[in-house]
């Protein structure tokens, strides 16, 4: 069994901004596979089923983004599952142009809030991840800020590929494994 957690913030307010990514990817998931989402377990909205042969945990975090590690660690436990082997985590990456994507097996936070609160929780970073790439914020910007914002329209095509992309990419990861996810979709587009 695998979890699969998307990082966003809860929230009307927070729908389709940059840093809800991961939540984004998540609900492309439901819909394709037909997983029941709205149980509620550990600060987690959640649902159980399967993506392909592979039984699965689609949530997400209902704390805000940067409180994500405590509810991802309980379902990890509650589920039994080794995060080094059965965690996926999806989330907005500054670094990545609007549109790329990158699957790591482990790694660093990157400066990411979320990432830093998931790791300290599950005391790794040997987990395997899929970053949504959001740009880099423009000079003058408050981080905050601008991860919070939207995209303007000129980038929404480019954006909802890259959603549809990480679904596909965490499908090739539960069917083949993240070496060949990796060898296919770390490539510029």
């Amino acid at each position: 069994m695998y979890v699969i957690a998307g990082l966003g913030n809860p929230g009307r307010r927070y729908e389709a901004t940059r840093h809800n990514m991961g939540f984004d990817v998540v609900d492309v998931l439901v819909d394709r596979h037909k997983i029941p989402q709205g149980g509620i377990k550990s600060d987690a909205m959640y649902g159980k089923g399967r993506i392909g042969a592979e039984p699965v945990v689609l949530l997400k975090p209902l704390l805000y983004m940067n409180l994500s590690g405590r509810p991802i660690r309980a379902m990890c436990d509650y589920y039994k599952i080794d995060p080094e082997e059965e965690l996926i985590v999806l989330y907005d990456d500054i670094d990545l142009e609007p549109g790329q994507i990158r699957i790591r097996k482990k790694g660093s936070a990157g400066g990411h809030n979320g990432m830093k609160d998931i790791i300290r929780h599950l005391g790794t970073q040997a987990f395997t991840r899929v970053k949504i790439g959001v740009g880099a914020k423009p000079p003058g910007w408050d981080l905050a800020d601008y991860v919070l914002s939207r995209f303007p329209s000129a980038q929404r095509k480019a954006v909802d590929e890259a959603i549809e992309r990480a679904a596909d990419a965490v499908e090739m990861i539960l069917r083949d494994g993240a070496d060949a996810a990796m060898n296919q979709y770390n490539r510029k587009v």
